[in-house]
């Protein structure tokens, strides 16, 4: 467990809950408190600072809100771990997380070669009665579980199999059998986990998520794949440049 160590102005004009939750931030921001680091319960805190439970669980509640702290029962209250930050281009989750010196890693919860329905048809351009390669995936980051990915994939463009997909990242192996990316259509929304997310995610139903829909297509316009994917909300983001034109 780790204790704390604040300074608190108690003629300051600044609310003692709010003090308390600055000093945390800022031990959390400077790396003082490791992703991953327990905190004394409550009471304890609150003994350790010489403040009332009520005050301290107020400071927690704001930490816990801007997602800074997470509790989890029979564990107590954690730092959450370092946030992902995605940029907006044409890349794979898997490229990303080696690409930030994560360690990924997948489960394939579900793999078919089978006929493509009307919806993936379309999306791919596809003729009636081809077929196409689909995957379900949970990927984790450093062990821990980030994302629920669900891809189609054209079968003209790549054999796949479930040992490759377990050991490396799609856009990888298209590429290694010969795709080249050139754009892709993507919509990033939120809604929150249903109970079958959640226990995959490790989160509590109810809790955000990010998602992604993407149609990536190559440099002789073929839409290559499409995706279905969502992120833990505490884990991950994208980031956008924004231009003036």
């Amino acid at each position: 467990m780790s204790s704390l160590r604040l300074d608190i102005d108690r003629s300051s004009p600044v609310p003692l809950y709010h003090q308390v939750a600055q000093g945390i931030e800022a031990a959390i921001r400077s790396g003082k408190l490791a992703p991953g680091s327990k905190l004394d319960n409550e009471i304890a805190l609150a003994a350790q600072l010489k403040l009332s439970r009520p005050t301290m669980r107020k400071a927690m509640d704001e930490l816990v809100r801007s997602g800074l702290l997470v509790r989890k029962r029979g564990v107590g209250t954690q730092v959450v771990a370092s946030q992902i930050k995605r940029h907006l281009e044409l890349s794979s989750l898997f490229d990303d997380l080696q690409g930030s010196g994560s360690k990924p890693s997948s489960e394939i919860l579900s793999f078919a070669h089978m006929a493509a329905d009307d919806t993936v048809r379309e999306s791919l351009h596809l003729p009636q009665g081809a077929r196409v390669y689909h995957v379900v995936r949970l990927r984790r980051m450093d062990g821990e579980p980030l994302a629920l990915m669900e891809n189609w994939v054209r079968d003209d463009v790549a054999d796949l199999d479930e040992r490759s997909l377990k050991d490396r990242g799609l856009y990888e192996i298209l590429r290694t059998a010969g795709v080249n990316f050139r754009l892709a259509q993507q919509r990033i929304g939120a809604r929150t986990c249903d109970d079958y997310e959640a226990e995959l995610l490790g989160i509590k139903p109810g809790s955000a998520l990010v998602t992604m829909d993407r149609t990536a297509v190559d440099d002789i316009g073929r839409n290559v794949e499409m995706g279905h994917h969502v992120y833990r909300a505490d884990s991950y983001s994208f980031e956008m440049t924004l231009v003036n034109r």
